[in-house]
């Protein structure tokens, strides 16, 4: 039975799956690798680190499935964004990529914006690309004058792969936002890869590769997208009056429809015929992952986090901003930081736990409300995919905080189910990415908002606002502030 090469190259681990025409996973395995931050906006990568992972995760899977793996017609690769990987002219990245924590272009953003009346001027900041490539010339002018590619990590591997240095609209839609802003950060049209479909095909593998990868010489390889993107095709969510919520590493939430509309700190992009009004946060399960080391829970992150769950919730709750490296969507702002507010003498850690679980729901509630009001009418789900979306509870709080129905997929690996259903559009399998999500992609579970509880969320929702408008200043002044060694 021939089967896909699914990829998700994600922030903590690289995962990938042979996935048949069915949607059925025959096998898949995950390469743990986390991307850090030295404290101080500064957020590097080696790029080549990225290919070794996908290296040894084609091994793993040609040695434990070795029938399916023989049997590969075609590879897709998905991945995060907000990350730029910079190549010169014969693809060899010039510097360590720059990841979607990295914020030290601020300053290079607002030069940059001044005086410029372009539409994307407004959206300029320390995570835009166009800010860190006018960083880039600034700072390290020697790197900047030999690359010759702006390239997604996907994109980077794909190259590696074909010897095509080619994108996806999708993924670099702020890069090609502006060719006024390009040139005046310092470059031209030159550095943006060949554009293609996320369904296209890239070029075949090249003979001679490494390993296990030399099996798949001359195997098709597609274009891709960005984990979202990919996400989103993954939970059957692209379609127009649903919404998405990705929680992985950060959380991504969006709504689609049929009209490019605006709303004030959203991003409005071209998914290929439906548009994409939200967009990625800059904290999300993370967030719980960070709680559960504070506290020096031992074992398995999510088994410690259900533990506090389930212990008896003081009466009064706690509010969680979860703004611990700053925000994206919907504020752009990476001097925010985070607070525990209320806190008493009774209070746990298990009412910690639920605040963190509200305070990212209503992040979400934040974005969602601003996309439904800009497109002018209500979601009739949200289709929730990533890590967070197999907790029960942090289904039931994101529908009572919302409002709305929160669908689960079956598959807990949307991203890579994605892949796959880009990698079959691409060979023929489907007509098109709409029959395909049909076909492959089956709802779990739902969660329905409770009406007692969405009453008493409408209440705290309201505090959590004013918690976040007066303590925006003081975030400000903090992150400004350094604390001298003795």
């Amino acid at each position: 039975m021939s089967v896909v090469l699914a990829c998700d190259l994600g922030g903590t681990s690289f995962r990938a799956a042979l996935i048949d025409a069915q949607g059925e996973f025959r096998a898949q395995t995950a390469i743990a690798g986390t991307i850090s931050d030295d404290g101080n906006g500064i957020s590097d990568f080696e790029a080549d680190l990225w290919w070794q992972a996908f290296c040894t995760a084609v091994g793993v899977l040609a040695e434990t499935a070795p029938d399916d793996f023989a049997h590969v017609v075609g590879v897709t690769i998905c991945g995060v964004t907000r990350t730029q990987v910079f190549v010169d002219a014969e693809g060899r990245p010039v510097r360590p990529a720059i990841t979607w924590k990295d914020t030290r272009a601020q300053a290079a953003a607002m030069r940059l914006a001044e005086g410029s009346d372009h539409a994307e001027a407004a959206a300029l900041n320390g995570f835009h690309p166009l800010a860190r490539l006018a960083w880039l010339r600034e700072s390290e002018p020697a790197v900047a004058a030999r690359v010759a590619k702006v390239l997604d990590p996907k994109d980077y591997l794909n190259l590696r792969l074909t010897g095509r240095a080619a994108s996806d609209p999708v993924s670099l839609a702020r890069l090609i936002a502006s060719p006024a802003l390009l040139a005046a950060a310092g470059f031209d049209a030159s550095v943006i890869p060949d554009l293609c479909k996320p369904w296209d095909a890239v070029g075949g593998v090249l003979p001679d590769l490494p390993g296990s990868l030399s099996a798949l010489s001359g195997c098709p390889v597609f274009c891709g997208s960005n984990d979202t993107w990919t996400g989103v095709v993954g939970l059957g969510a692209m379609q127009p009056g649903l919404a998405y919520n990705i929680s992985g590493t950060t959380e991504v939430l969006g709504v689609m429809g049929t009209q490019a509309v605006v709303a004030e700190g959203l991003l409005t992009v071209d998914w290929l015929g439906q548009f994409q009004l939200g967009g990625p946060s800059q904290n999300g399960a993370d967030t719980a992952s960070w709680l559960m080391s504070l506290l020096g829970t031992d074992g398995d992150a999510g088994e410690s986090l259900d533990a506090l769950l389930a212990a008896p919730r003081h009466l009064q709750p706690v509010i969680f901003l979860p703004y611990l490296q700053g925000e994206r969507v919907p504020y752009w702002d990476p001097s925010l930081r985070g607070a525990f507010v209320g806190l008493n003498r009774q209070h746990r850690a298990g009412d910690l736990a639920w605040a963190v679980l509200e305070g990212v729901a209503f992040l979400n509630r934040i974005v969602l409300e601003a996309a439904e009001a800009a497109m002018g009418a209500e979601v009739s789900e949200i289709r929730f995919g990533g890590g967070a979306a197999r907790n029960p509870r942090w289904q039931q709080v994101k529908a009572d905080v919302t409002g709305r129905p929160v669908a689960v997929g079956e598959t807990p690996e949307s991203g890579l189910l994605g892949a796959a259903i880009v990698a079959w559009t691409g060979l023929g399998q489907f007509t098109s990415l709409a029959q395909a999500q049909e076909k492959l992609v089956r709802i779990a579970s739902r969660a329905l908002p409770d009406s007692a509880r969405k009453a008493q969320y409408d209440a705290l929702f309201g505090l959590f606002r004013q918690v976040e408008a007066a303590l925006a200043p003081v975030s400000r002044g903090l992150a400004n502030f350094a604390v001298g060694g003795a």
